[in-house]
C-alpha cells in the first residue's frame, strides 16, 4: 500500500469516528501549576461520561495546553478543562470538568481545531476559521487585539483554511490559496510567525525594557510563497512544516536544537532541515509531531525521527536521529491486520506531544513515553509514572487507534469501536465535577417538582424552596455575620481581600510564565523579556535574521550590552510591571 493510500485510509477512519478515552489530571486549575495539591488523576485510560458512544473523529490539545477539543462526525465542538480566558468558547470564564459543546458552533460542521495555552481556533468544512480564548497577543487572528478575552468564537481573517495548529501564544494555518499556504498570527518574539522579524522594540525611547508587537492579522509568510504546504506542528515558540515535496522547514526558538539545524540559534525565517532532503524525504503519510522542548517526523521507510530535548538526562539532539527504541518484533501484527510494516518495526498511524511526553497510535498498539506525573502515560495504578523508552499502553493493546493529542498533563486516544468486543466496557468512566452553571439549571427544573433543594456550596448552604428564584452561576454568596463580631470581620475581610488579590497575581504570573516549569530553556511567554534584556546568549545575531538560542547554559559569561541583569538560566525572571 502506497504513503498515498495509506493516508486516505487514515482520513475515511477519522470520517467514522471512535471511542474517546481520556488519561492524565482533570484538576485543571491547578495542573502545571506549582501551589496547590493535585488528585483525582486518571492514570489508565478513561471514558468520558459525556462522550460514551459519540463517535468521535478528532482531537486537540497543546504542549502548554490545559484544555481540550473534540470534534464528533457531526461536526459538534466539545470544550473542556481551564477557562480562565475564555478558551472553551461558551461565552464565559467557568472552568468546564466535562466535555461540552460550543454552542455558538453549532450552525458550522467543524474538521479540524488547534489549542493553544489560552486559545482555540477551528476550522470549519467550507473553509472558514473561528478562534476564541486569550488574544493579548493576536493569535486569535481577527485582525485587533482590543478585546484582550473573546470567550465567544470570532472570525479569523483566513479563507480556503484546510487545517490549522497553534504554539503557546500564536497561530498557523493551512490554505489551498496559491501562494499563501501557510499564514502566521500572534506573539513573534522568537520569529515563530516566520516573517523574518521578532517585532522587538524599545517600550519608551529612555527604556530598555523590550516588548514584542502583536501581529493579529494573519499573514502568508513570504519565504514560502513558492511551496505548497500540506503538513503543521507547534511547540511552544516554534514550528515545524512539510511542503508537498517531503521537504521539512523549521523556525522559531532554536534552544535544545529542537529546530534540527545543529545549532540553537534562533530562526526567524523557514530553513530547510538538511536531513530530509534527497532520498529521505517525507511520504505523503508523514507523520509530523512538536513538543515544548522538541520535534518529530516520520521519514523514509517509516522510521520515526527526533530531535531536541528528547530526555532529562543526557545530551540534547541538535539535529534529527532516528528513535531505535522503535524497533519491536513485528510478526504478529503482519499475521493479524495485513499491515505494511516498515524497517522500524511500526506503521506508525498518529503521533502527538504534550510538555514532555508523547504518544503513539501505531498498528494495534498505543506506544506511550516521556516525563509524566499526572498518569498522562496511561500505564496504570500499578505501572510507572514515566518512562525513558517508548512503551505500551497494555490496556489499549489490540485496539485500534485512530488518532491521539498531548496536552500538558492529560493525553486522549481515539480507539476504533470494531473488533474490540466488550472491552470499551470494562473501562472505567468518569463522570466530571459539574458547573456552577449545570448546578443551577439542574436546581430550577428539581425544585420545580419539590418543595426544598439544599445547595451545599464550598462557602455557604443555600436553601431553594418552591418558588424561589435560582442564584447566578457566577454569583459570589456572602457570608452571614452577627453584629457582635462585625467589625473584626470587616477587618479580616480586608486582609482576606487583598490576600486574594495578591494571590490572584501571584496566579497570573505563573501562568503567563508556565515555561517555568514546562521548558527549562528560559523561554519567555508573556511578550516582554523579563529584567533589562533578552537572557544570555540571546543577544541577535547580526546577520541571517537570527537570535541566539538560549536552550542551554552557557559556561561563557559574557556581559549583557544593555548592562540589564537576567535571572538563571531555565527560570527567567518576572516583569516587573
Amino acid at each position: 500500500m502506497s504513503g498515498t493510500e495509506m493516508e486516505k485510509r487514515v482520513e475515511e477512519e477519522e470520517k467514522k469516528g471512535g471511542e474517546l478515552l481520556f488519561c492524565g489530571s482533570t484538576c485543571w486549575d491547578v495542573i502545571g501549576r506549582r501551589k496547590g495539591a493535585v488528585e483525582g488523576n486518571l492514570v489508565s485510560p478513561t471514558r468520558l461520561r459525556p462522550l460514551v458512544g459519540v463517535d468521535i473523529r478528532f482531537v486537540a490539545s497543546g504542549c502548554l495546553s490545559c484544555h481540550c477539543v473534540a470534534l464528533d462526525i457531526e461536526g459538534r465542538c466539545y470544550t473542556w478543562g481551564r477557562n480562565e480566558k475564555g478558551q472553551l468558547g461558551h461565552g464565559d470564564t467557568i472552568q468546564r470538568d466535562r466535555p461540552t459543546i460550543v454552542s455558538e458552533l453549532s450552525k458550522y460542521k467543524i474538521i479540524k481545531a488547534g489549542s493553544g495555552r489560552n486559545h482555540t481556533v477551528v476550522v470549519t468544512e467550507d473553509g472558514n476559521s473561528l478562534a476564541f480564548g486569550w488574544n493579548k497577543h493576536g493569535q486569535l487572528g481577527s485582525g485587533s487585539t482590543r478585546n484582550e478575552i473573546e470567550s465567544s468564537p470570532v472570525r479569523c481573517l483566513v479563507s480556503q483554511v484546510t487545517n490549522t495548529a497553534c504554539g503557546a501564544d500564536f497561530t498557523v494555518w493551512l490554505s489551498s490559496v496559491e501562494g499563501s499556504s501557510i499564514l502566521t498570527a500572534g506573539l513573534p518574539q522568537y520569529g515563530q510567525l516566520g516573517h523574518g522579524t521578532d517585532n522587538e522594540y524599545n517600550s519608551k525611547d529612555s527604556s530598555v525594557k523590550l516588548v514584542y508587537e502583536p501581529q493579529p492579522r494573519p499573514r502568508a509568510i513570504a519565504t514560502l510563497s513558492g511551496e505548497t504546504i500540506v503538513k503543521v506542528a507547534c511547540g511552544t515558540n516554534h514550528t515545524v512544516a512539510v511542503d508537498k515535496n517531503g521537504y521539512v522547514y523549521t523556525w522559531g526558538f532554536g534552544g535544545y536544537g529542537r529546530l534540527g539545524h545543529r545549532e540553537q540559534k534562533d530562526e526567524w525565517a523557514p530553513r530547510r532541515v538538511d536531513v530530509f532532503q534527497k532520498h529521505n524525504v517525507l511520504p505523503p503519510n508523514a507523520v509530523v509531531s512538536a513538543g515544548s522542548v522538541n520535534s518529530a517526523c516520520t521519514a523514509g521507510g517509516g522510521q520515526l525521527y527526533m530531535w531536541g530535548k528528547i530526555k532529562n538526562a543526557g545530551d540534547d539532539w541538535m539535529y534529527p536521529k532516528p528513535l531505535m527504541d522503535l524497533r519491536f518484533d513485528c510478526a504478529m501484527m503482519i499475521d493479524t491486520f495485513n499491515y505494511p510494516l516498515f524497517p522500524s518495526g511500526w506503521n506508525l498511524r498518529c503521533m502527538d506531544s504534550g510538555n514532555m511526553h508523547h504518544f503513539v497510535g501505531a498498528d494495534a498498539s498505543c506506544i506511550s513515553w516521556g516525563q509524566a506525573q499526572y498518569g498522562e502515560l496511561g500505564y496504570g495504578p500499578m505501572g510507572q509514572k514515566s518512562s525513558a523508552v517508548p512503551k505500551k499502553v497494555d490496556i489499549l493493546e489490540g485496539m485500534h487507534v485512530i488518532s491521539v493529542a498531548c496536552g500538558m498533563g492529560h493525553s486522549m486516544v481515539i480507539v476504533d469501536r470494531e473488533n474490540v468486543g466488550d472491552r470499551l466496557d470494562q473501562l472505567d468512566v468518569y463522570d466530571g465535577k459539574a458547573t456552577a452553571e449545570g448546578m443551577c439549571l439542574g436546581l430550577s427544573l428539581f425544585s420545580s417538582h419539590f418543595s426544598a433543594v439544599t445547595l451545599q456550596t464550598n462557602t455557604d448552604t443555600i436553601t431553594l424552596t418552591a418558588g424561589t428564584e435560582v442564584p447566578d452561576a457566577n454569583a459570589t454568596f456572602p457570608k452571614q455575620t452577627n453584629k457582635r463580631g462585625a467589625k473584626n470581620t470587616s477587618d479580616s475581610s480586608k486582609n482576606s481581600k487583598r490576600k486574594k488579590s495578591k494571590d490572584s497575581s501571584d496566579s497570573e504570573d505563573e501562568e503567563e510564565n508556565s515555561d517555568v516549569e514546562s521548558d527549562s530553556s528560559g523561554e519567555y511567554i508573556n511578550g516582554k523579556a523579563p529584567g533589562k534584556g533578552r537572557g544570555k546568549g540571546a543577544k541577535k545575531s547580526s546577520s541571517g535574521g537570527k537570535g541566539t538560542g538560549r536552550g542551554r547554559p552557557s559556561t561563557n559569561k559574557t556581559p549583557q550590552s544593555s548592562g540589564g541583569k537576567t535571572g538563571k538560566r531555565g527560570r527567567p525572571r518576572k516583569s516587573q510591571v
